[in-house]
């Protein structure tokens, strides 16, 4: 123990000694140690950011996709078709999703309207939280009842206010108009989060680029409501081709999407002509989870390079001092210090030079982290492997980078050292 107390204080004295140089050679393992640090730890924050966004949007969610080069209008997914899908084992909501552009009007503005459309189970699919007013039922559904909810942004924007359930909207679309009427005000759930603002939505901001167009007017309004009055305005079959079914359980995704598929087939009579796929949401989520977990890997790879770099400095340096301090390694070893004291000595001034680098870098990659993170509105995810990659890499440069120095000091000759000046 005092053995090894004793080269701790001789390695902290020669870096203090030369303090200036030691700062200078530490500065690529500084750099290369933050910047590992700070990726992983922001790769990791945004990584668990996008993945529950994408988790909250498809929780427990499988979608049933039509394949229209292999159907005719007659093997679309009907309204029968989703009533017998809604009544299966382990489904707890269903509904289509339909995405249709046109053009609204009220007494005081203009412009144009995205509708999201689908049945009554669509608030569940698309995980809106209604903030005033009610989800339209089933029965208006199934009635073609012209209403519809729209977002908090959208009410603030046209109307100046949030108290608009009651209010008429002229909906045109495929040369139609049609008077809706607003029977409430819902938001997306993961709006929540911050991504997308307070009370706003994701679809409004993707509306932007035909603001900018100006191709209508200066205004967005979003409509969730009935896919059945689209259907009518439009002149529709009343059919689908995808299907967007929510378990009650992650656990029988798989089951209830081969369930629904199969119920399809035998409807419809086309068993085995690949009309049909299921796609489950979940392996979307894992999906995404290894691709960023790649990406990152690969920058903080990249990053790692200024170590490799560092701790080229660091040999350099040691060698400079293994020349610089040959009389006291003579002197040592005239006095009985044998080969492996010596390069102890050198490996742990090596190591600690590393450390005490690796250390400061892991202070900056944090402070970097967490700036970024606060910048982004990403949790900051800072992980126990983090600590042990910026430990354990700063203590294996200085080990592998020290060898060489230290050996060639180890091996030096009293006599060959004592002759030196």
């Amino acid at each position: 123990m005092n053995f090894f107390k004793e080269n701790i204080r001789i390695a902290v004295f020669s870096i203090q000694t030369n303090l200036m140089r030691s700062l200078l050679t530490m500065l690529g393992i500084i750099i290369g140690v933050s910047s590992v640090i700070s990726i992983i730890t922001i790769g990791n924050g945004g990584r668990d950011f996008i993945v529950g966004l994408v988790r909250d949007m498809g929780q427990n969610m499988i979608t049933i996709s039509v394949n229209h080069n292999r159907v005719d209008a007659s093997q679309m997914i009907s309204r029968r078709d989703i009533s017998s899908i809604r009544a299966m084992e382990h489904v707890r909501h269903a509904s289509p999703q339909m995405f249709m552009l046109g053009s609204f009007a009220t007494a005081t503005n203009e412009g144009m309207s995205l509708a999201l459309a689908g049945n009554s189970d669509l608030q569940h699919v698309l995980g809106l939280q209604v903030q005033q007013g009610y989800f339209f039922t089933e029965a208006e559904y199934r009635g073609e009842v012209p209403v519809a909810l729209i977002p908090t942004a959208g009410a603030m924007d046209i109307f100046g206010h949030t108290n608009v359930v009651g209010q008429r909207v002229q909906f045109t679309v495929g040369g139609q108009t049609e008077t809706i009427r607003i029977i409430g005000i819902a938001d997306f759930a993961i709006a929540a989060g911050g991504m997308f603002g307070d009370g706003g939505n994701p679809l409004e901001g993707m509306m932007d680029g035909f603001d900018a167009g100006g191709l209508i007017g200066d205004a967005v309004m979003v409509l969730f409501m009935p896919s059945s009055v689209i259907h009518r305005m439009t002149g529709g079959a009343g059919t689908y081709d995808n299907l967007s079914i929510i378990a009650d359980d992650e656990r029988n995704l798989d089951a209830v999407g081969s369930a629904a598929v199969n119920q399809l087939y035998i409807t419809h009579g086309n068993a085995g002509s690949g009309a049909y796929t299921a796609v489950n949401m979940a392996n979307y989520i894992d999906l995404l989870d290894s691709v960023i977990n790649i990406l990152t890997l690969f920058i903080a790879g990249v990053s790692a390079i200024s170590l490799v770099v560092g701790g080229i400095g660091v040999m350099n340096i040691m060698l400079v001092s293994v020349t610089e301090r040959t009389r006291e390694i003579g002197i040592r070893k005239a006095l009985g210090a044998k080969t492996g004291t010596i390069m102890m000595q050198f490996l742990t001034e090596s190591v600690i030079l590393c450390l005490i680098g690796g250390t400061i870098g892991f202070i900056i990659g944090v402070a970097i982290a967490a700036f970024v993170a606060w910048f982004m509105g990403i949790p900051i995810a800072m992980a126990f492997t983090t600590v042990a990659i910026a430990v354990g890499f700063s203590s294996a440069i200085g080990i592998f980078f020290g060898i060489y120095p230290a050996r060639r000091a180890a091996k030096m000759l009293p006599i060959e050292a004592l002759r030196r000046e």
